[in-house]
This record gives C-alpha cells, sequence and structure tokens, in this order.
C-alpha cells in the first residue's frame, strides 16, 4: 500500500546543479544503522540540524625511563627514540636537556628501591612533570600485551606505554619537611626492628663477653632512638597541620606518638581521601573476588605494609579503652569470624575514624571560624 502511495504521488525533481533539496526532502540512507532492515524505496523523513565540529587530537610526549643503579635507560611515545645516561647529578642534567629538547611532556619512571629520587627531584627542580608507577604494575602488563622479552631499553618503551594507556598524571615530589619526617620515622622502625632481633639473639647467650657485645649494641640503639623521637617530635611541632593532626589523634585513646609520626610521614593524604579510598591505599579493603555463581572469600591484600602493621598493633589497644570498638569486636567473635577477619575489621574502623578526624581538622585549616 506504501509503495502504491508513492508512485502515484508527485516526488520533487533532481534538483538542478548547485542546488539542494528541502531539508524536510532529504532521502533516507538504503541501510538504517542498527538494524537488520533494508530500505527498497525512498521517503521523505523530518531531520533536526546537526551541528557540526571538529576534533582536534592533541598528541602527548611521554618518556619512559628505566632506572638502574648506574643508568637510565629512557625511550619516547610516540617517536621510539631512545638514549643511555648515567645515574648521577649530571646523567640528571642530561636527561632534562634532552626532554626540554624533544618537547616530552611527561616522565614516568619505575620505583626502583630509591634509585630513581635523584633524577625524579632534578626533573621536577627543571620544571618537567614526572611520575613515578608500580614496576609490579608495568611488568603485569607488559605480559597482558605479550611481551615476554625484558632489557631495559624494552623496559622504558613499556614504562611510556602503560603511562599513555593508562593517561598517567603527574606526581609532584614531597616537601623538604615532609622527606625529613619520612627519614627519620623509617630510620626510627629499622632502628625498633633491629632492637627487637638483638634481644631475641641475647636469650640464647650466656657468654659473658657476647652479653657484654649485646649490652653494648642495645645500649646504643636506645640512645639512637631517644635522639630520632626527640626530631620528630621537633618537626610535628613546627609544623600547624600536623601539630592539629597530632592532637586530634591523640584524642582516640590508645593512639600515641609512633602512630601519629608514622600516619603523618608515611600516609600525607590522610583527611584528603574518601574512607573507602584510605582503606585501599593502605591494603585494608576487602577485594572481591567474583566468578558467575561464584562468590568468592574476599580478602585484603597491598597498600603501604607499615601503615597497616601499625594500625593491627594499635586497633587492639583502642578496643581496652573504646566501647564501640570493644561491642564491634564482641559483635564479630559472636559471629564466628575467624580472627585475622577480625583484627582487620578493627584496623580498618580505626583508620576510617583517624581519617575522618583528619578530615575535620583539614576543613578548618582551609575554612577557620
Amino acid at each position: 500500500m506504501l509503495k502504491t502511495s508513492l508512485r502515484r504521488g508527485r516526488w520533487p525533481s533532481t534538483p538542478s546543479r548547485g542546488g539542494r533539496r528541502p531539508p524536510h526532502l532529504w532521502l533516507q540512507p538504503w541501510v538504517s544503522i542498527g538494524t537488520a532492515a533494508v530500505v527498497t524505496y525512498d521517503r521523505t523523513v523530518a531531520r533536526l540540524p546537526i551541528a557540526q565540529t571538529r576534533q582536534v587530537t592533541v598528541i602527548q610526549v611521554i618518556c619512559g625511563v628505566d632506572v638502574s643503579s648506574k643508568s637510565l635507560d629512557i625511550c619516547l611515545r610516540p617517536g621510539g627514540q631512545t638514549g643511555r645516561f648515567v645515574r648521577s647529578a649530571e646523567g640528571g642534567e642530561a636527561l632534562a636537556d634532552f626532554c626540554i629538547e624533544h618537547g616530552v611532556d611527561l616522565v614516568v619512571m619505575e620505583a626502583t628501591g630509591g634509585y630513581e629520587k635523584l633524577p625524579f627531584g632534578q626533573l621536577w627542580a627543571r620544571g618537567l612533570p614526572t611520575a613515578i608507577v608500580n614496576p609490579r604494575a608495568v611488568r603485569r602488563f607488559a605480559e597482558g600485551m605479550g611481551l615476554l622479552e625484558k632489557t631495559d631499553r624494552l623496559d622504558a618503551s613499556v614504562i611510556a606505554w602503560f603511562a599513555e594507556t593508562k593517561r598517567l598524571v603527574p606526581s609532584p615530589p614531597a616537601g623538604e619537611m615532609q622527606e625529613r619526617l619520612k627519614a627519620l620515622v623509617t630510620r626510627l622502625r629499622q632502628l625498633t626492628d633491629l632492637k627487637t632481633m638483638q634481644s631475641n639473639q641475647r636469650r640464647l647467650v650466656v657468654d659473658a663477653d657476647v652479653l657484654a657485645s649485646f649490652g653494648e649494641v642495645l645500649a646504643l640503639i636506645a640512645r639512637q632512638t631517644r635522639t630520632i623521637e626527640a626530631a620528630i617530635a621537633e618537626l610535628i611541632v613546627a609544623d600547624p597541620l600536623w601539630l592539629a593532626l597530632d592532637q586530634t589523634f591523640r584524642s582516640v585513646k590508645g593512639v600515641a606518638d609512633r602512630t601519629v609520626a608514622r600516619l603523618v610521614a608515611e600516609m600525607p593524604e590522610i583527611g584528603t581521601l574518601s574512607n573507602k579510598a584510605a582503606a585501599k591505599l593502605i591494603g585494608l579493603a576487602p577485594i572481591a573476588k567474583d566468578s558467575g555463581q561464584r562468590s568468592g572469600r574476599r580478602s585484603v591484600r597491598g597498600g603501604r605494609s607499615s601503615v597497616r602493621a601499625i594500625l593491627f598493633v594499635v586497633a587492639e589497644l583502642v578496643r581496652r579503652y573504646d566501647p564501640d570498638f570493644a561491642a564491634f569486636h564482641k559483635r564479630l567473635s559472636d559471629a564466628g569470624k575467624p580472627k585475622k577477619v577480625i583484627r582487620v575489621a578493627l584496623a580498618h574502623k580505626l583508620l576510617v575514624r583517624l581519617n575522618a578526624k583528619a578530615r575535620d581538622v583539614r576543613r578548618e585549616f582551609e575554612c577557620p571560624a
């Protein structure tokens, strides 16, 4: 019926060269996109005017840097230019000159046990945005892309490829006081571990000379520990934000000097993240492991182990004094939860509370009364 009406009706003639039919008489395409139906005749359709825009693509030049103890291997993406520089002050300056010459927008390097700190600081000092990535994530990305080979030059190209795919953003370096506080807290933790080791070894010794040697070492550890604790306290008092965080954290009974110092030094983001993001950053967020009809056990992994370790210990202390934590522990125990699950849940609850308190402090600094 429709074909007959179209044949009998009057159809506008083809416009002359240079002319156009009115928009309401444009022809529909032969194949309708998104359906299987094929149009075998012409019909008129009403169309809305469509604004035509031109998309401009800006290519970002990324420099991947593979850091080792003696060299810096680089690769640019796109372009593929490669090079090698010595991991030294002069080599870092040469790398910065190379990046500026080639118009690099972002420099990305792996965390390599501290070897990356020198070039990272030099590049930021020259105004080059730089980011540090997890080497395990880069390695798994390479394996996922089918790259099983591993060389310094290939690693540099994979780092640049990973940064381009994930759209990484630069991560500015920490301030001088933050770096000093982190170094002191790290050394304090090392001295504590060394004291525990020496004390355990001394228990099995009966020789007088060896016992005297243990005594000298433990006395030296005690002196250095007191010195570092005093230096950490001075740094925290010198910064108004750290001092306010210290006071508000201590309002939770059981949280003391070392907990505050480790949180401020190794989790400077506290108070700026949501509770879920903070828990995942520390490694206290349960990771889903579901597939189809199967609901796997949700375990915790990754994150900053040093902060997580002290939260495990402090959460048990807080439970002794805080009725809310005690009731939470009893509820989980009565439900038959494993002890390890209860420890993780208590540490997670403590982190959430400290993160909320830090958020309130930061808001007061941003909007003073």
